[in-house]
């Protein structure tokens, strides 16, 4: 008899770069930041026996020290965290597939995938599974992508994924029924696809694979509590640094299921641990030489700009849809809201705060479309369940647009642009970044060929960012207000 064994199961995801502590305006307790969450994982390695602490996809992205370092000090730095097991997110991937071998090469922990494949050869890009023993148990873990999370791979045509949600379940029973012998005690999954898909993929899971756990990410979701569906347990961890999930669980060797759990969201400050001052000086090692290099000061804004969510219209949103339009002479740009990625902007601005803001660096393209063209997009993307399930891509816009969405029509109720109302046989140019080009279809709901079919395109810049750097330059003192760009009814 095999009797019964306790773990800690510790998770984080989307981290992006959320290397250091910060504090809230008018004070408070120092909040998130690697160093604290080594000094919380460090406690709990010691007070607990069985300790297993995983990453859910997304450790890269989001920092000056990321990018500058194209995820090698990221690499390094969460070889300092030590996790035991980390799944892949969309963003691994974004300095390329031949960097990811690398940066997995550099890794001193596990980096499991089981369906990016690289097609010609039906191989398996990443390693599908890994088996960790515990406490005397063996525990399965596999990583699950899916096309929809994966958008930026289809930049590469030798690489794909599973497209849909039962494909990738049919990949996990695969795995399962492969390597899932009478020795493993727990099944976990680390997916990469969104909390909604993440019940839809557990509700598509076969009871008879075992499946016990699924920790997840990419839609930043935050939990009071997790989803139990078809039987299995499904959680996320918000994003950033700021908290960490944890798992108590009682696991038993003879049924091989969880017969106890409890889970909390641990919200990490310096009032939970300590911070691991040894991490602190190695991220800084980092920090002083981006510092250095990144420290001009490109402009002074009127005042600080923010961007809380992507989902609405923001002064940051506003400010950089812009400096975009007008450096590029474009109608109405649609500023993918995930490419903002800070939540305050200014008011003084440096060349490190505009690589922070704005750290994926594209392309933008000038198309001519239809009033009918551009009418279908902005009701694509304004839907409901594109803005509000945090799975979708929502734009910002620049301020010659006024788009008014109504949810209880499920349409756009008007269009103006330059004060003028948006007619079905009107032409207007539109400015997308590369990446949503190649995304247009699920982001925007319309085809390549659609983009096209009024006219001729144009490549206005290779370097958006560059646009922006110029545009902060020439225009000091710079206001922009949330002025009903964008409005839900």
């Amino acid at each position: 008899m095999g009797g019964t064994r306790r773990f800690t199961i510790l998770h984080s995801n989307d981290m992006h770069g959320d290397f250091l502590a910060e504090q809230a305006a008018g004070g408070g307790p120092l909040t998130g930041g690697l160093p604290l969450l080594s000094g919380y994982l460090n406690k709990v390695r010691a007070e607990e026996e069985n300790v297993i602490y995983a990453i859910s996809g997304d450790m890269l992205q989001g920092s000056i020290i990321d990018s500058d370092f194209k995820g090698v000090s990221t690499i390094e730095i969460m070889n300092y965290l030590a996790p035991d097991i980390v799944g892949l997110g969309n963003h691994e991937v974004d300095y390329g597939v031949p960097h990811l071998l690398f940066l997995e090469k550099i890794a001193n922990f596990p980096i499991v995938n089981a369906n990016l494949y690289i097609k010609p050869f039906n191989k398996r890009m990443m390693r599908p599974h890994y088996v960790m023993k515990k406490a005397g148990l063996d525990i399965l873990f596999t990583g699950i992508l899916t096309e929809k999370a994966l958008d930026a791979i289809k930049l590469d045509e030798l690489i794909g994924t599973f497209v849909d949600i039962r494909e990738a379940a049919d990949e996990v029973g695969r795995i399962c029924n492969a390597y899932r012998n009478d020795d493993i005690d727990l099944t976990v999954l680390l997916t990469h696809i969104g909390f909604e898909s993440d019940k839809e993929l557990a509700a598509a899971l076969d009871p008879a694979w075992g499946v016990d756990m699924i920790i997840g990410g990419h839609s930043h979701t935050v939990l009071s509590e997790p989803a139990v569906v078809n039987g299995v347990l499904i959680v996320q961890a918000g994003t950033g640094t700021d908290q960490i999930g944890r798992f108590d669980i009682v696991v038993d060797d003879d049924t091989n299921s969880i017969v106890e759990w409890r889970w909390q969201l641990i919200p990490i400050d310096e009032n939970i641990a300590a911070p691991d001052r040894e991490l602190m000086e190695f991220i800084d090692s980092f920090k002083t030489i981006v510092d250095r290099k990144y420290g001009v000061v490109l402009c002074k804004l009127a005042h600080e700009h923010t961007h809380p969510e992507r989902s609405i219209e923001t002064s940051l949103g506003d400010l950089v849809a812009d400096a975009l339009a007008e450096q590029l002479a474009i109608d109405v740009m649609l500023l993918g809201a995930g490419s903002v990625r800070v939540e305050r902007f200014g008011p003084t601005v440096t060349l490190m705060d505009l690589m922070s803001c704005f750290p994926y660096d594209d392309s933008i393209t000038r198309f001519t479309v239809t009033g009918a063209t551009l009418r279908a997009m902005l009701e694509h993307w304004m839907r409901p369940e594109n803005r509000l399930s945090g799975e979708g891509e929502c734009y910002e816009v620049n301020g010659a647009v006024r788009a008014r969405y109504s949810d209880a029509e499920r349409r756009l109720v008007s269009l103006s642009v330059h004060g003028m109302p948006v007619a079905d046989d009107d032409l207007v140019t539109v400015g997308l970044q590369g990446y949503h080009i190649s995304n247009c279809e699920p982001y925007l709901g319309v085809t390549p060929e659609q983009l096209q079919a009024a006219g001729p395109s144009k490549v206005v810049t290779t370097s958006a960012r560059q646009v922006i750097d110029e545009w902060l330059r020439a225009n000091q003192h710079v206001s922009r207000r949330v002025e009903g760009r964008l409005v839900y009814e």
